[in-house]
């Protein structure tokens, strides 16, 4: 078992951090496999590639993730919820 009592972090921090991680290297998988993400005008009115989308969504689900602590003291796994959401809308949308 890996103890990371050294930085301070618990195991849904790794987790989190692994996901990001894993994201960013299914991103380059995809290209490699169907190549050409070619940028598209979404609603925000500007172009977006495939690249541009994660890390909207992921900026926006770090901003949504804060707002939840902020504003309620239900579980943040509801937020996830909230989170997948956006994150699907903005990769069909944006």
């Amino acid at each position: 078992m890996i103890d990371l009592s050294w930085m301070a972090w618990t195991w849904p921090t790794a987790i989190f951090f692994v996901a990001i991680f894993a994201l960013i290297a299914l991103m380059g998988v995809w290209e490699y496999v169907v190549p050409g993400g070619a940028p598209r005008v979404g609603v925000l009115r500007f172009e977006t590639t495939r690249g541009d989308r994660l890390f909207v969504s992921l900026l926006g689900s770090a901003f949504i993730c804060l707002g939840w602590l902020w504003a309620t003291d239900l579980s943040l796994w509801y937020a996830l919820i909230v989170c997948a959401l956006f994150f699907v809308l903005v990769f069909r949308l944006v």
